[in-house]
């Protein structure tokens, strides 16, 4: 019985091992290479796949999707002798499982050194100016060398890329003081070409501003001109016309000796309050220059006894009168003017004969007693 059991349980282990050794199961995106007795026999597709158990055996598992290696940095030398570390990265992808398998040992240890190899080749034909200008120039030449060299094992670099070109640090530190004064250089030439041209539109507007400044004195001073002209012009107008009346208005008021008269005395007390009139003399016989003033201011050539003639008087537009009116207004003013001329020669003759009889010691009396002024006064003008 026990014997029995044992078998039994023989029997099933293998069972579960013959099961375990024919049931295979494959993710997907996933390829895995069976072979028999060492010999490639089919490749497992993803899902439930059946082998048979100590027979087939499943060697590798090819990853089928797109993959990603990066490289430690290699130090590469350039055309001008600089050595210079770059950084890869390889994107690639697996196309035939069994070439990946059969025709490379390790694709990617491969991809590695061809990549470093290809690395060498395109930089070494390049200065570091162009290594560093030209990413993408040798991110494509790489990737076709690398795509024509893994086409055998079937893999496909679909891309390559360079993360970084580091130069040494002396190189490092000249390119950015190259980098530093070229920049302070493009800075002074903006400087320089911003001050240039704010000059410029700073003498553009004094120019402007001094052109329109002299219009504007031209301009003014004309006007000021024409203004001054214009005055003077009136002015000279108003004058001749305020001379024009005067005299106008002389002539329609027919002056005669007894108006003379009056206004010659009238001018006497003007004429002893100067400041140079330090002595001023009357004489005793002022009663007859005074009684033959009007006789004699008569007697000047161009001034008539009688004014005649048919003068108009100036019209006055603020007190407009009739002719008759005028008249009369003119006739008491000639009346109270004659007056006033015999009054005044009256008490010049008063005070002329009272100085007189003071100093009639030396000097003899006149012979002829002079008449009353009022006796020889003129008449009232006849209008």
């Amino acid at each position: 019985m026990l014997g029995f059991l044992i078998v039994l349980a023989v029997v099933a282990v293998l069972v579960i091992v013959t099961l375990a050794k024919s049931v295979r199961v494959v993710q997907q995106q996933t390829v895995g290479i069976v072979e028999r007795f060492g010999k490639y026999r089919t490749g497992l597709q993803p899902g439930l796949n059946l082998l048979t158990p100590f027979v087939d055996k499943v060697r590798y598992t090819i990853d089928m999707r797109e993959q990603v290696v990066s490289f430690p940095p290699q130090g590469v030398i350039t055309e001008d002798n600089l050595m210079v570390s770059i950084d890869s990265v390889i994107y690639f992808q697996v196309n035939d499982p069994v070439r990946a398998t059969y025709e490379i040992s390790n694709y990617i240890q491969a991809i590695e050194q061809l990549t470093m190899t290809t690395l060498r080749n395109i930089i070494g034909g390049m200065d570091l100016e162009q290594t560093l200008t030209s990413r993408e120039e040798i991110n494509e030449k790489l990737r076709y060398v690398l795509d024509e060299a893994t086409g055998k094992w079937g893999i496909r670099v679909n891309r390559v890329e360079l993360r970084s070109i580091d130069p040494p640090p002396s190189i490092q530190d000249s390119m950015e003081k190259q980098m530093r004064a070229d920049r302070d250089k493009r800075a002074a030439i903006l400087t320089a070409e911003g001050m240039r041209q704010s000059a410029v539109l700073s003498a553009e507007g004094q120019k402007q501003s001094a052109i329109l400044t002299a219009q504007g004195d031209k301009e003014s001073r004309i006007l000021r001109a024409e203004a001054e002209r214009q005055a003077r012009i009136l002015k000279a107008q108003g004058e001749a016309q305020a001379i024009t009346t005067v005299f106008n208005a002389i002539h329609a008021g027919k002056p005669d000796q007894g108006l003379l008269a009056y206004q010659y005395l009238q001018m006497l007390p003007s004429i002893a309050q100067g400041d140079a009139n330090k002595l001023w003399i009357v004489p005793s016989e002022i009663g007859d220059a005074l009684k033959g003033l009007g006789s004699a201011v008569g007697q000047v050539a161009g001034i008539p006894q009688r004014a005649e003639g048919n003068w108009q008087a100036p019209e006055l537009a603020d007190d407009p009168a009739t002719p008759e009116v005028e008249g009369r207004v003119q006739d008491t003013a000639v009346a109270e003017a004659d007056n006033a001329v015999a009054e005044a020669i009256a008490e010049a003759q008063k005070a002329a004969v009272g100085r007189g009889q003071a100093g009639a010691a030396s000097a003899p009396a006149p012979a002829d007693n002079p008449e009353p002024p009022a006796a020889d006064a003129e008449p009232p003008l006849e209008r």
